[in-house]
């Protein structure tokens, strides 16, 4: 049987924690920056876990994690 390759780019962007789910960082945070209240862009500094439905499809994008 072949190796399964990982995605780069989801490689890149998800971590598997101790307990078994990922973490991820929030969106909205690269431009249009300005019209952002300082405390909505202090708050999606924050990581957060990977949503119970989009857990499956992270799982096949990252085989041996």
């Amino acid at each position: 049987m072949p190796k399964l390759k990982t995605n780069r780019g989801a490689a890149k962007r998800f971590a598997k924690t101790a307990s078994g789910r990922y973490k991820r960082a929030q969106s909205h945070l690269n431009h249009i920056l300005t019209k952002k209240s300082t405390k909505r862009k202090r708050h999606l500094r924050a990581t957060t876990y990977v949503a119970d439905c989009d857990v499956p499809a992270v799982k096949r994008m990252l085989p041996y994690n």
